[in-house]
């Protein structure tokens, strides 16, 4: 069971992360955590909730940073978030 652990670990550690932390994203973007949690919060801002815990999908991070290039204009992100079909942030 230890090496099939180490395994899992190792073959993460060579792929690119697909998930940030709130404090990581809110250093990307240069603002507060506090401001990410709120944005989260008030559904602006995806995020992926385990157990009480939030993260952020690189994925969608690099999908915003994109679109602003290629439009050379402002990209909100509440337009990355899914809706939620009765479930709350």
């Amino acid at each position: 069971m230890r090496s099939q652990k180490k395994q899992m670990t190792d073959a993460a550690a060579g792929s690119p992360r697909q998930f940030h932390s709130v404090t990581e994203v809110a250093r990307i973007f240069g603002m507060s955590p506090m401001t990410v949690y709120r944005a989260i919060s008030a559904g602006q801002f995806p995020a992926v909730r385990i157990r009480g815990r939030l993260i952020i999908p690189a994925r969608a991070i690099q999908e915003m940073v994109e679109a602003a290039l290629a439009d050379q204009g402002l990209v909100e992100a509440a337009g990355w978030v899914p809706e939620q079909h009765g479930r709350g942030v």
